[in-house]
């Protein structure tokens, strides 16, 4: 097989961890002997685990002696959670690595593949670089800018509504649509949403399909004044996974009720309307470990990530149906753009048909 073939093999091995690798990469690795037959495969599949490259390599045990390792991203070299992945390849004897693009992590970058070459193993880069960097576009996203990956969620009619007048907003999209946007929690470490969700919904937030290995999901809510209800649903559920964003509206009481409800209370500054100043949210997780976010709305919550810039990824369940009305809720509120030319630009990467539903993935467009 090519070294594209082996890859593409990788990369498949590699989604293995689509649900458990955060806040790590997804990684797959595939051995092959001396012969070029494959004798060993390996996936990364969940935070503290073991590395894709060490679960090959000992899946394929002597007979890697000499043989190649085709990976899908650089190999580490630096101690974390684990043993650097180097000192394995090295002790297996290794004589071959084939590596689809460079580890973007400041601890690794370049230094894996230059531990290989000076201990005299032969290297090679950049075999389906492009796929091997989507694959990780989130922890990628987090290692260049130290901000959380962030994709909205959106289930709307095809007028653009969230929900009718008064709020009510189950159910627009199907069974099918809703459990994949279940999914969608699974594979982010933290899931967002406006106090205005928390106040019409009463929601739990949690994960619900056991895809991830982690029941721990961190739970958002921007919240200015403070006005979630210490007695929620939310709060009633994993309470210390829930952080609340306020900014200096907030009464000393409230922070102290929701506190002694198990929350954490975080005060940010605010911005031109009083609201929780977003950029400040995205730091203090993102220094906090956070790679990614879901955020699941409302219209409010979506208009500041897309005006402040902050978004990267939007995934919507299109409903074939019809809600009407001004006070209708959006699925973007705030003021708006003041023309076509100001508008954030997508570029669709996903467009296919879910039971009735359609769904449309469109990654942002900086310009």
């Amino acid at each position: 097989m090519s070294w594209e073939a082996l890859m593409t093999q990788a990369l498949s091995l590699a989604e293995r961890g689509r649900y458990g690798a955060s806040p790590n990469p997804m990684v797959g690795a595939v051995v092959l002997d001396t012969e070029g037959r494959v004798v060993g495969e390996g996936a990364h599949l969940r935070c503290g685990g073991p590395h894709a490259e060490v679960a090959a390599l000992a899946a394929a045990g002597e007979r890697a002696l000499g043989g190649t390792l085709v990976v899908t991203l650089e190999p580490c070299v630096h101690h974390g959670r684990t043993p650097p992945c180097v000192d394995a390849i090295l002790a297996a004897a290794i004589r071959r690595v084939v590596i689809g693009c460079l580890d973007p992590n400041p601890a690794v970058c370049g230094r894996g593949v230059e531990a290989l070459r000076r201990a005299g193993v032969e290297v090679i880069e950049g075999v389906e670089s492009a796929a091997c960097q989507a694959l990780n576009r989130k922890f990628f996203h987090y290692m260049e800018t130290g901000l959380p990956y962030v994709t909205l969620k959106m289930a709307v009619t095809l007028d653009g509504k969230l929900a009718a007048r008064g709020g009510r907003s189950r159910w627009i999209t199907s069974e099918a649509s809703r459990h994949e946007g279940y999914a969608l929690r699974e594979e982010h470490d933290a899931l967002l949403v406006g106090v205005g969700t928390v106040l019409a919904d009463d929601p739990r937030l949690l994960r619900h399909l056991g895809l991830n290995p982690d029941p721990h999901l961190q739970r958002v809510v921007l919240d200015s004044r403070l006005r979630t209800p210490p007695e929620c649903t939310l709060l009633r559920h994993r309470p210390a996974d829930v952080v609340l964003f306020c900014t200096e509206r907030a009464t000393p009481a409230d922070r102290r009720a929701l506190e002694g409800s198990g929350a954490r209370v975080v005060e940010v500054g605010s911005d031109e309307r009083g609201r929780c100043d977003l950029r400040q949210v995205m730091k203090w997780l993102g220094g906090r470990g956070v790679s990614s976010v879901l955020v699941e709305g409302g219209g409010e919550t979506h208009w500041s990530f897309l005006k402040e810039g902050l978004a990267q990824r939007v995934h919507v369940f299109l409903a074939p149906m019809v809600m009407g009305g001004r006070e209708a809720v959006p699925a973007v509120g705030g003021v708006g753009f003041a023309s076509p030319q100001e508008a954030v630009r997508l570029e669709f990467v996903e467009v296919r048909r879910l039971d009735g539903d359609v769904v449309l993935v469109g990654e942002v467009v900086r310009v």
